[in-house]
């Protein structure tokens, strides 16, 4: 079973010290993109350096009284729960090659290299991931701003005519200045465990921005390696079309001979148009996947043009997939699912909290004279305590803890459920890649034996052994097979890019200037 830390759904008295020091100590933040979380603290003196020392230090003693209030809180405490998953001790096969946290640089491929690095800088998937994230913090930041005073202030200034009959006008002016500090005590922790839920779910869009990198760089060099698949096929074709219209002559010239038929020369003009379509197919498939590669680039498709490069690939020995609890704690999906269920933890942490009685507390303060030099003179400060406890609300309270419980369920059983999928996925890739490699091997022998039946039925035919449509069989077969083997070649690799995408945990990653 897998153990992690985790909210516990229930209040703690703990001095804010201890909520401090258990704040600090949940998970650390990801090595990728690990901005400190912003936090804006106003400082009172500062803002009240307009007023009198007397009027001012009566105000910041006020506020300190309101602090004070606070010093023994509830807050949700962080405990230890299980993942619903059973995490095996090993993988069923494994490699010996250290695989970097850049996965692609293992290929050795200087076009993937910079096709990947283009991507990471201008796709706009990614850069909406970066957004995701700012608006993230911005929530984290806003969730914590109720865990300190408010100050408002507000000025006034009014002057008033009257004008009697056979009198003089009687003017007279009024100057008022206000602050209100409000704040209100978080006896049950609900604001603390908004604030730790929006961290975590700040925590939860990290990780996804670096998910996305993963994403990304897997379907750039997908597509890559796709594109020079059909570079291949169309250089096959080219010589497969050469090759059938050699054999179209050396039909025709039997049955100028008296030595084929009319049918065998129209099969043979059949097969070589129908070797002609599949270059036109290929050569679509080509333009596409250039399209394709331009966009993940954030690049207009008819701006860009992929490097001219073409050729086998030689794939390095396979990498070393670790222990299995390590990809728990590596891969990015996985630690974004955690998150989220803590966050989720901590929402049902405030919806409990929000059932019981809330108390406020408002500290005015108030100068006003009719002159200016005068106003500090006269002023008025008050303190005011607010108690505020749910009677009756229809069961809304008790429904939204409901919600937020049924919702915490949801998100650790999506959290088992992403574990059983990064297995499954390395597993998969593991197998495929086995199988594939075997299935090659075969494809090898299966072309050596086309091969030398192709040169043996030709000869047969040319002597008149054997019929036209055995030796258009074997012919039809043998490119066939041919075809199939650069498929097949461009498949081991797609295995291997899902072995690399299922393993990697991220990378540093640096935001793109817009």
């Amino acid at each position: 079973m897998a153990i992690l830390n985790t909210p516990y759904i229930a209040c703690a008295w703990t001095t804010p010290e201890d909520h401090e020091k258990n704040t600090s100590a949940h998970p650390p933040s990801p090595a990728c993109c690990s901005r400190p979380l912003p936090r804006v603290v106003p400082c009172l003196p500062a803002m009240t350096s307009c007023l009198p020392v007397r009027m001012r230090n009566r105000l910041l003693t006020t506020t300190l009284c309101l602090l004070s209030a606070v010093t023994v809180s509830c807050t949700p405490a962080i405990r230890e729960f299980f993942a619903p998953v059973e995490v095996p001790e090993k993988f069923n096969a494994t490699g010996t090659e250290t695989l970097a946290d850049r996965w692609w640089l293992a290929l050795q491929d200087e076009h993937l290299n910079g096709l990947i690095s283009a991507g990471l800088s201008g796709n706009l998937s990614l850069r909406m991931a970066w957004d995701r994230l700012d608006q993230a913090g911005a929530v984290a930041r806003k969730s914590g701003a109720d865990l300190l005073p408010s100050l408002d202030g507000t000025a006034e200034l009014s002057r008033r005519t009257v004008k009697n009959a056979g009198a003089d006008r009687d003017s007279s002016s009024s100057h008022t200045l206000a602050l209100a500090a409000s704040y209100e005590l978080d006896l049950w922790g609900r604001v603390r465990a908004g604030r730790q839920a929006a961290e975590f779910d700040l925590l939860a869009s990290r990780e996804d921005l670096q998910a996305a990198a993963i994403t990304l760089s897997a379907e750039v060099a997908t597509a890559w390696y796709q594109l020079l698949e059909q570079r291949q096929q169309i250089t096959l074709l080219q010589e497969q079309i050469s090759i059938n219209e050699q054999y179209l002559a050396l039909v025709t010239s039997q049955f100028s001979n008296g030595q084929a038929r009319a049918t065998d020369v129209l099969q043979q003009r059949q097969i070589l148009e129908a070797s002609r379509g599949e270059l036109i197919t290929a050569r679509t498939s080509e333009k596409l996947l250039a399209h394709q590669l331009a966009v993940l680039l954030g690049k207009a498709p008819g701006d860009f043009a992929p490097p001219a490069a073409a050729g086998p690939v030689e794939l390095p020995p396979l990498p070393d997939t670790g222990l299995p609890v390590q990809l728990m704690e590596k891969r990015p999906d996985i630690r974004r699912a955690f998150y989220q269920v803590q966050a989720a933890d901590q929402r049902v942490a405030a919806a409990i909290a929000d059932r019981f009685p809330s108390i406020s507390l408002l500290a005015t303060a108030e100068a006003g004279d009719s002159s200016v030099r005068d106003l500090f003179d006269n002023w008025l400060a008050s303190l005011a305590a607010n108690l505020s406890a749910p009677l009756f609300d229809g069961g809304r309270r008790a429904a939204e803890v409901d919600r937020a419980s049924g919702a915490a369920a949801e998100a650790l059983h999506s959290y088992g459920q992403t574990m059983l999928t990064a297995l499954r996925e390395v597993e998969d890739a593991l197998v495929a890649e086995t199988r594939q490699r075997d299935f090659l091997a075969s494809l090898d022998r299966q072309l050596a034996l086309s091969s030398q039946s192709m040169e043996q039925t030709r000869e047969r035919y040319i002597y008149g052994d054997m019929d036209f449509l055995r030796f258009l069989t074997t012919i039809l077969n043998h490119q066939s097979l041919q075809r199939s083997r650069i498929r097949a070649g461009r498949q081991l690799i797609d295995f291997r890019i899902s072995l690399y995408r299922a393993l990697a945990g991220g990378w540093d990653l640096e935001r793109s200037e817009e």
